[in-house]
């Protein structure tokens, strides 16, 4: 064992105190619920430990510099994380004080933020067509999870039916997860890139059941026109139907409410919020205000409620004895950390975009999207599969060429242009949004036959 200088408890005699508060005889016994799929088995490989802070400092600067980001090279990189514009008020909002520094507080001491939350969850609450909406958890893929085990506690049953594309990232924090209590089944998509019906309905003639999961989009960007026809399934067999979205697209596709969703659950990011490094994370879970389904919620949910003096009303949380605030031990999730600030950007956005702006947004992000499909096909050595199916901002490019999709990605970064994220061998994701005009579409498909050559 060895003292590390940033590293809190990392003294000997006292982590060997810490292990036997727990009843660890190692550290190996303390992390044993780590699956080996995920342990690193080498040391961290880290630089020395810099003693000062000019040090620490100098050198943190040296690794930034080393960074592109998104506004100095063009980006086409999605895939969960998107670049949208921010308006400025948005930031000018949330960067006051009461908000940006306010974490927890209590309604009686902090009413601004609290009402601030309320106001979010009833703008989600409007996009999504869903009653009740919960103070954001860490991230979306963090609500996936929760809304799954959500649909575990209500329904009884043990196996999760995952039939769309989805990311791998999200698939093991999703595994991860639930596989205390519950198994997930992951369904191929079709070779259309869509779900395979007939796999699903074989799936669910056992009778055991949770819930059918799909996103829409999916992962590869396919807004799938069997998703109505998955619900139906779903409640045929006794299981939730639980929807994972991109709420930005909801200007111009129809809510998963609207096709039979029990929960809807998906990330805030593309509401307003920066890309850092992959992007600022909110997760929402959505449902109607149906007592089974609010009472699995772990999260805080706040609400407006009259006071003792007539006429005035106060925001605080709502049904707080679900909680493990309430509940502790017995809980049956953890409540977690709030992305509070998160969602309060995400208010903000919407706020200010209002039913039209998120229209158009939705209306431009589409066109793009086939533009971009229409034109990348036109590029030698290039395909586009599933070109034919309904996309949002996400769509998948196949290189038939000699260089691999890789390849083709550190070729598009020489000449300052991120490309998508490789899927495999041929394949990368790519993705458009509202900030890329016909230039940047065109500019790509420029380099992309100039790399062909």
């Amino acid at each position: 064992m060895s003292v590390h200088p940033y590293i809190p408890n990392s003294v000997p005699a006292i982590k060997e105190q810490m292990l036997a508060a727990v009843g660890a005889a190692s550290t190996e016994e303390f992390y044993a619920d780590v699956p080996e799929s995920i342990r690193l088995r080498r040391p961290l490989d880290l630089p020395a430990p810099l003693r000062s802070e000019a040090e620490l400092v100098r050198h943190v600067g040296a690794l930034l510099t080393r960074n592109t980001g998104t506004h100095e090279a063009l980006s086409f990189l999605g895939a969960g994380c998107y670049q949208h514009h921010v308006p400025a008020v948005v930031d000018e909002v949330i960067n006051r004080s009461e908000f940006l520094t306010a974490y927890a507080g209590e309604p009686y001491e902090d009413h601004g933020r609290f009402q601030a939350l309320w106001e979010y969850q009833s703008l989600m609450g409007e996009l999504l067509e869903m009653d009740v909406v919960n103070v954001p958890t860490y991230d979306g893929f963090q609500a996936s999870a929760t809304a799954l085990r959500m649909a575990g506690r209500i329904t009884g049953r043990r196996r999760l039916l995952l039939v769309t594309a989805l990311d791998p990232d999200k698939l093991s924090k999703i595994d991860d997860y639930v596989r205390p209590v519950h198994d997930v089944v992951v369904l191929p998509v079709g070779a259309d890139g869509r779900a395979d019906l007939d796999a699903v309905r074989a799936e669910l003639a056992a009778g055991d059941v949770a819930a059918v999961y799909a996103e829409a989009p999916s992962y590869l960007g396919i807004v799938d026109p069997a998703l109505p026809e998955l619900g139906r399934l779903a409640h045929e067999a006794g299981a939730l139907y639980v929807v994972g979205c991109n709420p930005i697209s909801l200007g111009v596709v129809a809510p998963p409410a609207a096709y039979g969703a029990d929960i809807v659950c998906g990330e805030i990011q593309p509401l307003g919020l920066h890309l850092a490094y992959g992007g600022l994370n909110g997760g929402f879970v959505a449902t109607r205000d149906e007592e089974r389904l609010v009472a699995e919620f772990p999260f805080r949910l706040f609400g407006v409620a009259p006071t003792e003096v007539e006429g005035e009303y106060g925001f605080g949380d709502v049904a707080y004895e679900r909680t493990s605030f309430a509940l502790r031990e017995e809980g049956k999730e953890w409540v977690g950390t709030a992305a509070a600030l998160n969602g309060i950007t995400a208010g903000v956005y919407l706020a200010l975009m209002g039913p039209q702006g998120m229209r158009e947004i939705g209306q431009t992000i589409m066109a793009n999207t086939r533009y971009a499909i229409r034109r990348l096909a036109e590029v030698p050595g290039v395909e586009v599969p599933y070109a034919d199916a309904p996309h949002f901002a996400d769509f998948t490019v196949r290189f038939t060429g000699a260089r691999t999709a890789a390849e083709v990605g550190d070729a598009l970064l020489d000449r300052g242009i991120f490309g998508g994220r490789v899927l495999s061998e041929t394949d990368a994701l790519y993705c458009v949004t509202e900030i890329h005009g016909k230039d940047d579409i065109d500019r790509l498909a420029t380099a992309l036959q100039e790399i062909a050559k």
